[in-house]
């Protein structure tokens, strides 16, 4: 059976009514059903809060790494990883760039049957000489190897499709179809949100999950995809 991917800013769960409700998105993430989720704005409170990441696990059975790049006043912010997958191997890597908002990335590789994938789940920058920077440290971070699987899930920020940012995640992650659109929520035009992987034939079903709870929870949709394992996908090519 393929995995289901996703990848979801969560906008702090505040939702498009201006109020912070971590529930709502909790039960976003339960309609995904999904076994690996990358999260960005993910923002948990050491006191007197609640405990996104604790949250989310409880109500949806996946266990939860925290990305956090931003420590201020007793909260922590940044990105998250929910997985259904054994962890093998975990990296926090530093994408910071400048005097720009900290920004980060989890690097796993996670255990899928007698498999390995190679996940990294980040949010970048939104300045395109950011972006670059920061694409250019994940390209070198997957390697030129030809060998195994490798997904990059995460809030890209890159809407101009023909900067070198863009041109360089295609070269690398060569696309099946284009991105669809997930920000904002409310009327969706920019495909800010992305699913990429390598070997590109293993993608398939790269989908918006635009349910109504989905539209009111966060400013971003959540992107969704199947993953096929890579040694069913070439035992089928062989009777094609």
């Amino acid at each position: 059976m393929p995995l289901t991917l996703a990848t979801y800013n969560i906008h702090r769960c505040i939702g498009r009514d201006g109020k912070l409700r971590p529930e709502r998105i909790a039960e976003v993430l339960k309609e995904l059903r999904a076994d690996v989720v990358a999260l960005q704005e993910v923002e948990s409170r050491d006191h007197g809060g609640l405990d996104l990441l604790a949250h989310f696990t409880a109500q949806t059975g996946l266990a939860a790494i925290a990305g956090h790049n931003i420590y201020r006043h007793g909260t922590r912010y940044g990105n998250a990883l929910l997985t259904r997958l054994p962890v093998v191997a975990m990296t926090r890597l530093d994408l910071s760039f400048g005097k720009r908002e900290p920004r980060g990335a989890i690097d796993v590789q996670l255990a899928w049957g007698t498999d390995t994938v190679h996940v990294v789940a980040t949010h970048l920058g939104l300045t395109a000489a950011e972006r670059r920077w920061q694409i250019d440290r994940l390209l070198a971070r997957f390697g030129t190897s030809a060998s195994g699987t490798h997904v990059l899930l995460g809030d890209i920020n890159e809407w101009w499709r023909w900067g070198r940012a863009h041109r360089w995640l295609e070269a690398y992650f060569p696309a099946a179809a284009t991105a669809p659109a997930t920000f904002p929520a409310s009327y969706p035009l920019l495909a800010l949100d992305q699913i990429r992987v390598r070997p590109g034939h293993l993608l398939s079903d790269v989908a918006v999950h635009a349910s109504p709870l989905a539209r009111q929870a966060s400013d971003h949709l959540p992107l969704t995809a199947q993953l096929h394992q890579l040694r069913a996908a070439e035992s089928a090519a062989q009777f094609l």
